[in-house]
């Protein structure tokens, strides 16, 4: 599922557990607890490439160059963590 900003869903930089009453720009399922991000080259909106780790508390990680969302579909994740 990919959302993308709007008015109604601002932008957030925050990791913790207030940060799931604020949507991120996008996000992303996967099942895998360590994932990389490059950015949207497409859209003009690439940067260097960064590995995050998925909290298994929170269940998800926001990318700190453009607040990507990537959420761990528990039900189907590889042991990685």
């Amino acid at each position: 599922m990919t959302q993308h900003v709007t008015p109604e869903t601002p932008l957030s930089t925050e990791t913790g557990p207030e940060a799931l009453s604020r949507p991120a720009p996008v996000t992303e399922v996967v099942t895998r607890w360590r994932v990389s991000c490059d950015g949207d080259d497409g859209a003009g909106l690439g940067h260097p490439r960064v590995w995050l780790a998925i909290s298994p508390d929170l269940g998800f990680v926001d990318c700190g160059y453009c607040d990507k969302r990537f959420v761990i579909d528990r039900d189907h994740a590889g042991d990685d963590h």
